[in-house]
């Protein structure tokens, strides 16, 4: 379970508790066929409940995303980029600022955390178009009306049925330039936040319900080569990071683990003149 970890300890965990505490998730029972499907159908509502409860308050704006992906950094050249579970704008806002020559689809699964993008004071629509969308079922062509030379997937696809992310990946290639590059981050199997659902939060293998109804899919690095692959990305670094949060006060370690990954949409060999 823990292959790849060469310390002894893991945010202050002996490896050995922490192997025992994988071993209970993954023998934990699902929930009933009921309540997955009630939490399928609810998905939007509780988004919507979220965003209504914490507004532009929840989440930080992401000034870290050029460190992690420096493709995103200005090139001064004009570009066209999707970000997909835009939220509020916390990727979005930041990135504009920095490049004045970047345009950038905006699109997010709830209604509501898109009318909250669309107020920005940054928001200008001969820069951005903020729109609503579920990336599972609904064309992004609609109205992503360029190919995008970049595009972001930070922590949405882990928002999603397993079963349906196969769809979404294959929605953001199709409207992805040629050569063009998706960014990709979200949470590993084994993350601390995970391995500390109670028994009554699984709803299968790797995939789990918080307290406001809000699911959170917790990815292996198989999984997700397997899903890129098949969506026809070319795999260009996947990596699992390593990450240990710190409360003080509580005097509270916890091993954080992200999975990062850079993709991009193959070029077309050209076809040989016919003879």
């Amino acid at each position: 379970l823990l292959s790849g970890r060469a310390s002894e300890m893991s945010g202050g965990q002996p490896l050995s508790d922490l192997a025992a505490e994988c071993a209970r998730a993954a023998s934990e029972p699902p929930m009933s066929e009921y309540r997955r499907t009630k939490l399928e159908t609810d998905a939007q509502r509780n988004w919507d409940i979220f965003y209504k409860r914490n507004t532009t308050n929840f989440f930080k704006d992401r000034h870290w995303i050029h460190r992690e992906f420096p493709e995103l950094a200005p090139n001064g050249e004009p570009r066209f980029m999707l970000e997909a579970g835009c939220g509020v704008g916390n990727t979005i806002f930041p990135l504009l600022e920095e490049d004045p020559q970047l345009f950038i689809y905006g699109c997010d699964f709830s209604p509501r955390a898109v009318d909250f993008v669309k107020a920005h004071e940054l928001y200008k629509p001969e820069r951005c178009l903020a729109f609503h969308c579920d990336i599972t079922a609904t064309p992004l062509s609609q109205n992503v009306r360029n190919p995008v030379h970049l595009a972001t997937l930070v922590f949405v696809l882990s928002a999603i049925s397993p079963e349906k992310i196969p769809a979404a990946l294959r929605n953001v290639f199709e409207v992805l330039g040629e050569g063009g590059v998706v960014f990709f981050r979200d949470y590993a199997q084994y993350d601390h936040a995970m391995l500390r659902f109670k028994p009554g939060h699984k709803i299968s293998d790797n995939f789990y319900v918080r307290q406001d109804g809000t699911r959170a899919y917790y990815f292996s690095t198989e999984f997700a080569r397997d899903l890129f692959t098949a969506a026809g990305f070319e795999i260009l670094a996947l990596e699992v990071v390593d990450r240990e949060t710190v409360n003080i006060k509580k005097d509270v370690h916890a091993a954080r683990m992200f999975l990062q990954a850079r993709l991009r949409r193959p070029e077309s060999r050209p076809q040989p003149p016919a003879l």
